[in-house]
């Protein structure tokens, strides 16, 4: 059978709901949970996933709970024994800071016999921003916007946040201590480093006030005088030595696999190509086009059908003043659509798996060859108006929130193009 738009259309939808099913907290997280303790069980945690990642733990744990979780705005679910709050995602909010302080409260009194568990997810960082001593919750707005302007990869985004909060990197845990602490994360960071998911609050932080400075530097981040201020005193280092029990429930890597598994049930080749690529969003489109050109032509890195998979947290860099719309799934594919031209025989997709990419409505988009036709696909690119240009092609992919986040997915179907005869 032939590849045209509707069959590869179903494929990538295939394969976009294999990756968030392999990430569901409500069939992962279950065989993860530790013993009960023999004192109390407090629940703790924030994160896209914070509220379907607490639904799974009153499922399956049969002792008392109690405990907090802070989620986006729209991303909740009914609990009956911990509770539930709601914060402001990618800008922190004063809900999220009093859920933050409310959590750390929680950790007063308890004893060895007690047990913390965190359920950590990405997007933790702005949901549980609460400011150091000396900082306002304005300080740390202007901070953020700073900080997703400056097209700085996630690792250095949070390792600046963990040097101006009171709840990330690790001090949630050291507020834990004397209590066992056992943290259930879902990964949305490349390379799933501990310390990086929603900044590391159960973790001991490897990163400090000097590295901070350097990356405010190297990217040339804008703070306010206050956190300047702050990150120069560099008074209180974060904690280096908090003992936690961390376990990886979801990772972007097993999105892909499961990608993989979609695509050869829909007569695809599978190529799983990393899932830590980063980098500017519109260079990374234009490098995989390249690559998904070259499997068209040349049959390398493999022949048709085939598809390409991908995940990873590219960047978004944009002038001061600048709003765009969208986000770097959207930006990834747009640069994707261009650098291909309209081949007849490429369809891809880009997506965030919480459902939201940056500032839109939409998880992504999903193009085919005839996608951009009549209109201006680089005035788009150009202007970071990529949401835009798909809402114009009819091609966004619009889910709500997946109440889960293994951070993005791209799958690029190649398919062979059926030669014209020669004329006699």
């Amino acid at each position: 059978m032939s590849w045209d738009d509707r069959r590869a259309h179903t494929a990538l939808m295939g394969m976009w709901h294999a990756a968030i099913a392999a990430a569901d907290p409500l069939t992962c997280l279950a065989p993860h949970l530790p013993e009960r303790p023999r004192g109390r069980t407090i629940v703790v945690g924030a994160g896209k996933a914070a509220a379907k990642m607490a639904l799974a733990v009153e499922r399956a744990w049969d002792g008392p709970l109690e405990g907090l979780v802070v989620a986006p705005h729209g991303a909740g679910l009914p609990l009956s024994r911990i509770g539930l709050r709601f914060g402001s995602h990618p800008t922190p909010d004063a809900a999220g800071a009093a859920a933050a302080a409310d959590m750390l409260a929680l950790m007063h009194g308890l004893t060895p016999d007690d047990l913390v568990l965190a359920l950590i997810s990405g997007g933790g960082s702005s949901l549980s921003t609460l400011p150091s001593a000396g900082l306002t919750l304005d300080d740390m707005i202007a901070v953020n916007r700073e900080l997703l302007r400056s097209g700085a990869p996630i690792g250095a985004m949070n390792c600046v946040r963990k040097h101006l909060s009171a709840f990330s990197g690790g001090r949630l845990a050291a507020a834990a201590h004397p209590a066992r602490v056992v943290t259930l994360a879902i990964s949305d960071v490349p390379g799933d480093d501990p310390g990086t998911i929603a900044s590391g609050p159960t973790v001991a932080d490897a990163t400090t006030f000097a590295q901070a400075r350097a990356l405010v530097a190297q990217y040339g981040m804008a703070l306010p005088e206050a956190a300047s201020a702050h990150l120069a005193a560099a008074a209180d280092e974060t904690p280096k030595d908090v003992a936690s029990d961390f376990r990886l429930i979801a990772t972007p890597m097993l999105a892909l696999v499961a990608m993989a598994q979609a695509a050869r049930g829909a007569g695809l080749t599978p190529l799983i190509m990393g899932d830590a690529l980063e980098g500017e969003a519109r260079q990374l489109g234009t490098a995989l086009a390249g690559i998904a050109l070259s499997a068209a032509t040349h049959g390398h890195p493999l022949p048709g059908p085939c598809v390409l998979l991908s995940g990873g947290e590219t960047t978004v860099t944009m002038a001061p003043g600048e709003v765009g719309s969208g986000g770097r799934g959207t930006e990834c594919l747009l640069g994707l659509a261009l650098a291909l031209r309209g081949h007849p025989g490429i369809w891809a997709l880009c997506a965030d798996t919480d459902g939201i990419d940056g500032r839109s409505d939409a998880a992504g988009a999903w193009i085919a060859p005839g996608t951009l036709a009549g209109l201006d696909g680089q005035a788009a690119l150009v202007a970071h108006r990529s949401h835009d240009i798909f809402a114009a092609a009819g091609t966004l992919l619009v889910t709500g929130p997946t109440l889960t986040n293994v951070n993005d997915v791209r799958a690029i179907i190649v398919a062979p193009v059926a030669r014209r005869p020669m004329a006699a």
